[in-house]
């Protein structure tokens, strides 16, 4: 189930994926020294807080107030005595603070820690010419080879010359990021290897040869009386 807060990135990257498997060649890519190291090098980031995520509230001297909370859709949080937090976007330092701030009223001296027990809206996608496409559960330190490996690996119709991430950029608009699969797999070039964020799409398009296949299949043996016995072939 995609969770609400990638649910409109996901439908605005719909229509790329449509675009890019029809097309001879992915477009409008942004190249790895233009992405940032912020954007490629994603563990080194503090973790922030999503929807679906599992919180530990724990008081060191009120333990009557202890909780186990999962963060809802609408990124809030539902506690005692203060009733509606919103914690997502915030790393878990951050909303210690401000469970301080509102706990002070009425707790004396407060001393609370905040606890990500589930990452519970962490995940990416792998979609194209890999053998189980779906959604994956994005957990620790994922790279583009291991994400292609939870998809059971590539067809042989896999175009692996131009792999594309699309990531959520500024302002929620897609950024896509090539990557040079044939590289990493004969081990050439493995800085392409890149971590992977929440709600990245991993997607890899046809070869050429298969869209031809594609395309012959379509346009000309569905359309005559009598099935040729020729395809394509690498």
């Amino acid at each position: 189930m995609i969770r609400g807060e990638g649910r409109f990135f996901i439908l605005q990257v719909v229509l790329i994926i449509l675009l890019a498997s029809c097309a001879p060649a992915v477009k409008n890519l942004t190249p790895l020294d233009q992405v940032g190291t912020q954007n490629l090098l994603y563990p080194g980031q503090e973790y922030r807080i999503q929807a679906g995520d599992q919180l530990d509230i724990k008081f060191y001297y009120n333990s009557e107030l202890n909780e186990l909370v999962t963060v809802r859709p609408d990124g809030r949080i539902s506690l005692q005595l203060v009733h509606e937090i919103m914690a997502a976007g915030l790393t878990p330092a951050e909303l210690t603070g401000v469970l301080k701030e509102k706990y002070a009223v009425e707790v004396k001296q407060p001393e609370i820690t905040v606890i990500v027990r589930l990452f519970g809206g962490q995940q990416i996608y792998v979609g194209g010419e890999v053998n189980r496409p779906g959604a994956f559960n994005l957990i620790g330190s994922m790279t583009v080879l291991q994400s292609i490996s939870l998809a059971a690996g590539l067809k042989d119709t896999a175009r692996t010359k131009e792999m594309v991430i699309v990531r959520r950029g500024a302002d929620n608009k897609p950024l896509m990021i090539p990557i040079n699969l044939k590289k990493l797999i004969d081990g050439t070039d493995m800085s392409q290897d890149i971590f992977l964020k929440p709600f990245d799409i991993v997607l890899v398009p046809k070869s050429n040869v298969a869209e031809l296949n594609v395309w012959i299949d379509q346009y000309i043996r569905k359309n005559l009386p009598v099935q040729p016995g020729f395809a394509v072939t690498p």
